[in-house]
């Protein structure tokens, strides 16, 4: 019995007596109001349903919030997640939907659920509530996919890999799923599989900037710079020459494959878009210079090692280069000198230094005395 009419009704007792007649009239009263009630909450969802027909979340929000103040219903809730959802409130949706019993929501409102925590960066409430709807909807691959990118990124790129291999034992055509899972083999050092899924992508017609990336990528890890060069190549296209660390993973990888001009071009492309990101531009100098010296460009491989030094001073091999190219190759015995002893300077700081760098000690005291005897 409802709860309005219940409490008419105990009302009713404490009276002394009634008729059969004003008895009928109270149970009339009390199930018109409940029926009100409930006409009241429909005729404000169907007017939120309205305007929500035609976006207009504004005026839709007014009607479901009274809606749901009247009564906690399921379609009320649900109503009004998906109006703060389409509104960018995430945080007021999942307090909304997380209340509902899982049975009970639509795979939309799962959606949402889930969604919402992604959106407010919740990475692991995301995870929760994406596990949960895949347990009931298996075969939704969008969210399969986001899951196991979710564990990825979660540094757990294992359970992402058999989040995935799991849904292409029934399907494994599906490209979100596909990517998502390429890219947990790649994190999980697995270069071999993450390149044969990558390859998969592409003869599925998958050019996208991240799969040619990450194939080229995975070659250069796997030691096949041929396959790295082509696929790492048309990545910077596809990023219109301006994704800097493809730019410079195709520049160390021309420089590899003696495409010395080309790689030589890429890197200074990468250089002019780090700038002045230190950590990159140690790396993109340091390669600089040892293309511009395989090329026979010395003046130009002693520019870029000078200012690789801007960014690491305590690069010791890089003071030896320079010195070694000023003795040997451009005949500038005064500028070796310098170079010579700033590399002792720094070398001799070392407590351990290691075979290689005592016999490059050596070799630099017996440049300098030569060069002190030959002024």
């Amino acid at each position: 019995m409802h709860k309005i009419q219940t409490m008419l009704i105990l009302a009713l007792l404490m009276v002394p007596a009634v008729s059969r007649a004003q008895y009928d009239t109270y149970i009339w009263k009390a199930d018109s109001l409940y029926m009100f009630g409930e006409f009241a909450q429909r005729e404000l969802l169907q007017q939120g349903d309205s305007c929500m027909q035609q976006y207009n979340t504004f005026e839709a929000l007014k009607y479901y919030q009274q809606a749901f103040e009247q009564a906690d219903t399921y379609e009320a809730r649900t109503k009004l997640g998906d109006c703060y959802y389409k509104r960018g409130n995430y945080r007021q949706t999942s307090e909304l939907l997380k209340l509902v019993p899982e049975d009970s929501l639509s795979h939309d409102a799962f959606r949402q659920l889930a969604n919402s925590y992604q959106k407010q960066g919740d990475t692991d409430s995301y995870i929760y509530w994406t596990e949960q709807l895949v347990n009931h909807y298996p075969m939704d691959g969008e969210m399969v996919a986001g899951l196991t990118l979710a564990y990825t990124k979660n540094e757990q790129p294992q359970i992402g890999i058999i989040c995935g291999l799991k849904y292409c034992q029934k399907d494994s055509t599906n490209i979100l799923v596909n990517r998502a899972l390429a890219d947990a083999w790649f994190m999980n050092r697995d270069f071999s599989a993450a390149a044969k899924l990558y390859d998969r992508l592409m003869e599925q017609g998958d050019s996208t900037f991240n799969t040619l990336y990450s194939a080229g990528m995975s070659y250069s890890r796997l030691d096949s710079l041929e396959l790295a060069y082509k696929y790492l190549q048309l990545a910077f296209l596809v990023s219109g020459m301006q994704h800097y660390g493809c730019a410079y993973r195709l520049g160390v990888v021309c420089v590899d494959t003696k495409r010395y001009p080309e790689g030589l071009r890429c890197l200074e492309l990468a250089k002019q878009m780090m700038l002045p990101d230190t950590t990159i531009m140690k790396a993109i100098t340091l390669s600089q210079g040892e293309g511009y010296y395989l090329t026979q460009h010395y003046e130009e491989a002693v520019t870029a090692w000078k200012e690789h030094l801007t960014y690491n001073p305590s690069s010791i091999a890089t003071y030896f280069n320079i010195a070694n190219a000023y003795a040997y190759l451009l005949k500038d015995n005064e500028q070796a000198k310098a170079y010579y002893q700033q590399f002792l300077d720094l070398a001799r700081q070392e407590e351990k230094p290691t075979a290689q760098l005592t016999e490059m000690m050596e070799r630099a005291v017996e440049m300098l005395e030569y060069l002190n005897k030959n002024k």
